[in-house]
């Protein structure tokens, strides 16, 4: 296989022919390094797992994926948990729904390295950025405008909890989470009011 510095791809979602018939016999044992072989009519991991396998040791991966491979169980839980336990993700960055032509769905911008800096191994960036404020809402369709993909990349950079936005979680908390990397769950976007009182109500 050729060996790349960084991949950076927007696969098709959900694919059903990804090949699934061939996997087990592939001769690069690209889609069982994390211990199962993507479902049959699902390619998405299958997609990021051959991106892993394409990258040097110091390689990069920034790829587009469906929020489903966040949070989906079976053979995926298991890659995805494999995945987390090799300590490669490093940022999971959900976007509004709308941004891309032929997919309504909101999707999350999966940023995995093989060398991770030292203050961020065993750490996972996650980013909400699926809010108001972040985007520019459309009639048919919503948009990146500089100043939304500016503050991303800030954060990216930064790589420290942000109020409402940004939460850094090590891997215990993921594990605590059964390996669930669903962004709700490691950032707090909620209102807190406070309660009437029962004159007021």
């Amino acid at each position: 296989l050729f060996s790349y510095d960084r991949v950076i791809a927007n696969p098709p979602f959900s694919l059903k022919e990804w090949g699934a018939d061939f996997a087990p016999n592939d001769p690069h044992h690209r889609f069982d390094r994390f211990g199962a072989i993507p479902p049959k009519t699902k390619g998405d991991l299958a997609f990021l797992q051959h991106m892993l396998a394409v990258t040097n040791p110091d390689g990069m991966v920034g790829v587009v994926m469906p929020h489903g491979i966040l949070f989906r169980g079976g053979a995926e839980g298991t890659i995805r948990k494999g995945i987390v336990e090799a300590d490669l993700f490093e940022a999971v960055i959900g976007l509004a729904p709308n941004l891309f032509n032929g997919a309504s769905i909101p999707v999350a911008i999966c940023v995995l390295n093989k060398k991770k800096s030292p203050e961020r191994k065993g750490k996972v960036l996650f980013i909400d950025a699926a809010q108001p404020g972040y985007f520019r809402a459309g009639k048919a369709k919503n948009y990146l405008d500089r100043e939304h993909i500016t503050k991303i990349v800030e954060a990216f950079q930064a790589y420290e909890d942000i109020e409402r936005f940004a939460h850094v979680a090590d891997i215990d908390e993921i594990r605590a989470n059964d390996f669930n990397l669903n962004i709700s769950r490691y950032v707090d976007t909620t209102e807190h009011e406070e309660a009437p009182s029962v004159e007021q109500a």
